[in-house]
């Protein structure tokens, strides 16, 4: 019996020895801060749909690069394509291209197209660095080292995700990001429903929010809908060299 009992508790500890250990999770601030390295940066692509209660549509979709500095992001590259066209939106359906470097966005394409003057192909757009798109793109962006504590502190930790709400107000006071994308909004009271998305180093993989569309622009044709936005991020620290458009090139007023 005790040689029974022996080997019972020899086999025990044997078994416990080869569980797995679950590694605690990786800090996703400080696994941010790591990343940022002047010249370094990473990429992203994402849809925006338009939902309501009879079904959700594609409404815009975005590709683009974020170039960082010690402190954050330094400057960004983002396409834009609107998939969804209404008589409250207009647009041409061409794709707009937003250059940004420090507090100064260029935008080329979309919406810009047919107001550029002769010979010019780009539009300094001042503070707004998202361009046209931002009104309609993320408005969460985890490449912010403020930003992303924020959200992490307001969120629930399940796994590999934080999940939390954050009003725009909230978020306009963490993120410079969010200011300079949606500088007019109608609602700063506005709930936004987020999803943050870490690998096992702790960097973010995919960002969904998600809030009433009239939050930005309450019209008639929002009325009861939800823009839901998904972004995924890849090529943390890969080399990115993000330049101004050509001055020679560049609108400061457009036609009237």
């Amino acid at each position: 019996m005790k040689n029974m009992i022996a080997a019972v508790v020899a086999g025990g500890a044997v078994l416990v020895a080869a569980a797995p250990a679950h590694a605690a999770p990786k800090d996703p601030v400080r696994a941010l801060q790591a990343q940022l390295v002047t010249g370094h940066g990473v990429r992203f692509s994402e849809t925006t749909t338009l939902a309501d209660d009879r079904g959700k549509d594609p409404f815009q979709r975005r590709t683009g690069t974020f170039q960082f500095n010690k402190k954050g992001i330094a400057a960004s590259d983002i396409t834009a394509k609107m998939l969804n066209e209404t008589s409250e939106f207009e647009d041409s359906r061409t794709p707009e291209r937003t250059i940004s470097v420090g507090r100064t966005g260029w935008s080329s394409g979309g919406m810009w197209k047919d107001q550029l003057p002769e010979g010019k192909t780009w539009y300094k757009i001042g503070g707004m660095l998202a361009g046209g798109s931002g009104f309609y793109g993320q408005v969460i962006n985890p490449a912010e080292p403020k930003t992303l504590a924020g959200l992490i502190k307001k969120g629930k930790h399940v796994r590999n995700t934080y999940t939390g709400k954050i009003t725009f107000k909230e978020l306009d006071k963490l993120s410079p990001w969010f200011g300079a994308s949606i500088p007019i909004r109608w609602h700063n009271e506005t709930k936004v429903s987020y999803t943050l998305t870490v690998n096992g180093a702790g960097l973010v993989t995919r960002v969904t929010s998600s809030y009433a569309a009239t939050g930005v622009f309450d019209t008639d044709a929002l009325e009861g809908k939800t823009f839901t936005i998904d972004s995924r991020f890849t090529g943390w620290g890969r080399k990115v060299s993000i330049k101004a458009p050509d001055p020679d090139k560049v609108a400061t007023k457009l036609n009237e």
